[in-house]
């Protein structure tokens, strides 16, 4: 019987350095478009037999260790396996749900803040590098969701055990590279969604409470106020939580800026270069230097690494870091745009679905075409 585990399982065995030996056993193709750090390719199929040449790159692989094995949806590594047990391998497990289930693993990071009675939860959605936040007031025992995936259960969860009421929930934008659940977490609890006021240009037909540039909701004594930050869309916000927390979405990351072509296209690519830079400049580092800048997703390599710190660590960085850091803050306005226009990185793979998706004009046709679209890493920076 070959045992199975969980992609979270699997999360705490890479994370704590087990030794064992991953083998992905997709096509080629599937694996080099994306992978977990350190998995050993083997394609295989349901009919397969092992060549000899296969059994000897898995017995250099393995030297000994334990094997778990991991395909896209646990279809081909099933049988894998079952075929590494008939050669003598005892140790061999099987990640339950493949890649489709280990795109859903989240780690929830408590981010330090100045005022006691804030509390903001970080949750990364590990796999793809999506960033939502649960930012929740300790004396109104009251919460909002800002940037929430379509695991909405996870966001429940996770203000539930920190003793919130979820009251609101934000998204900072029509997001292309993920299909959001900020509508249909909203009503689920029956509570308001909002987008920034300029969502209407996108036609958005979910029902929303737009938010103006400007305009704050309070959270018991706390205050989130609303910044019209357009570049990467048209209708962005970000939200300036009681002066102290900036959640930038896809307008500034720790590690890059939003890119602007997805919305604009190639030829007016400039035209959102040109916006972002405003943003930037005339609203975002214009805010004080201790600020601390939370993005709505960090950069994911192929073989599925951050590229700035590490799962279950915060991503985050002070404003004034950023200032110093980051070469794209320090060029001109002509400069800033060139670079964006020029280098402008290979777009997420169905981007367009998932924005038809996300204005709520055409839903996805069940849970097998969701998770379909949203396999592999964001692809949302510059």
């Amino acid at each position: 019987m070959v045992n199975q585990i969980s992609p979270e399982k699997l999360a705490d065995m890479l994370d704590s350095g087990e030794s064992f030996t991953l083998i992905d056993t997709r096509p080629e193709d599937s694996y080099e478009g994306w992978r977990i750090h350190g998995a050993e390719n083997i394609p295989f199929g349901p009919d397969d037999e092992f060549t000899d040449e296969e059994l000897e790159r898995i017995e250099d692989a393995s030297n000994g260790e334990s094997v778990v094995a991991i395909c896209g949806k646990g279809l081909t590594s099933t049988p894998f396996s079952f075929k590494l047990q008939q050669h003598g391998y005892d140790d061999v497990s099987v990640v339950k749900g493949g890649m489709e289930d280990w795109s859903k693993v989240y780690e929830v990071v408590l981010i330090e803040t100045e005022n006691d009675d804030l509390v903001i939860l970080q949750l990364q959605r590990r796999a793809k590098g999506c960033l939502g936040y649960v930012v929740g007031s300790k004396r109104a025992e009251a919460a909002v969701v800002v940037d929430p995936t379509r695991q909405t259960d996870q966001f429940k969860i996770v203000a539930e055990e920190a003793g919130f009421t979820i009251d609101r929930v934000l998204d900072t934008h029509v997001h292309a590279d993920h299909i959001s659940g900020g509508a249909t977490l909203a009503d689920e609890l029956n509570v308001p969604y909002h987008l920034g006021e300029k969502a209407s240009e996108r036609g958005v037909e979910y029902d929303y409470e737009p938010l103006a540039d400007g305009e704050t909701i309070e959270l018991g004594e706390i205050e989130i106020e609303t910044l019209h930050t357009p570049g990467h869309t048209t209708e962005m916000v970000n939200y300036l939580i009681d002066g102290e927390a900036l959640l930038t979405g896809d307008t500034l990351f720790i590690e890059s800026v939003g890119r602007t072509e997805l919305q604009f296209g190639e030829e007016d690519a400039s035209s959102g270069a040109e916006l972002l830079y405003d943003s930037l400049h005339d609203t975002i580092l214009e805010l004080p230097d201790e600020t601390q800048i939370l993005p709505g997703h960090v950069s994911v390599t192929e073989d599925n690494r951050y590229e700035v710190s590490s799962p279950g660590e915060p991503i985050s960085a002070r404003l004034s870091d950023l200032r110093d850091e980051l070469d794209l803050l320090g060029l001109n306005k002509e400069e800033f745009v060139n670079r964006l226009v020029e280098n402008a990185p290979e777009k997420p793979p169905n981007y367009e679905r998932v924005i038809e998706i996300n204005t709520g004009s055409d839903p996805p046709e069940d849970e097998s075409e969701a998770s379909e679209l949203e396999l592999g890493p964001n692809n949302c920076a510059a």
